[in-house]
């Protein structure tokens, strides 16, 4: 069973599955759906579409160089059917996913270390300025320079004016 790589989003194609466009210089693009075989047509750049393995490549989002891809080149050179070595790839290959989620997960975490200090200081510094907001009652009546001064308006009326309105 041969699994295909979509030519826009790197996702995996399996057989059946996806839409195939062939160019008038017979170069062959696979797609696993249609969303990005649309965004084919319309000419847009992987490396520009976020949610694409090349953006988030590029990004530094996900791992660009690691010794666990090299396992999943694609090689046409076929081989002798063997149980032994059948068996032992299994094995392998289950060793190989293992060490790559850890390395994925050692990746993120050194992404998002600086993320939480960010946080805590885009926090301090909206505090900061609308601290005005979240201030206690209690303590806008015992410090009166907390709260916004009143203002007393006269307001004068003539007798004529007051006895038509009353009206």
């Amino acid at each position: 069973m041969r699994l295909e790589k979509c030519w826009f989003c790197s996702s995996t194609v399996y057989p059946g599955h996806g839409i195939q466009f062939v160019r008038n210089d017979a170069k062959v693009f696979r797609f696993c759906r249609s969303k990005c075989h649309k965004n084919f047509k319309m000419k847009r750049n992987p490396r520009k579409v976020k949610w694409t393995k090349a953006y988030r490549r590029l990004h530094g989002k996900d791992m660009t160089q690691d010794a666990t891809f090299e396992f999943e080149r694609k090689r046409n050179r076929p081989e002798r059917y063997d149980r032994n070595v059948t068996e032992n790839t299994l094995k392998a290959i289950k060793k190989i996913d293992k060490v790559r989620v850890d390395r994925e997960a050692r990746h993120h975490k050194e992404r998002m270390k600086g993320k939480k200090e960010q946080l805590r200081k885009e926090g301090v510094r909206e505090l900061d300025q609308s601290i005005h907001m979240i201030k206690a009652p209690s303590a806008l009546l015992e410090d009166p320079s907390l709260t916004i001064p009143k203002l007393k308006v006269k307001v004068s009326q003539d007798k004529a004016e007051a006895t038509r309105m009353e009206e």
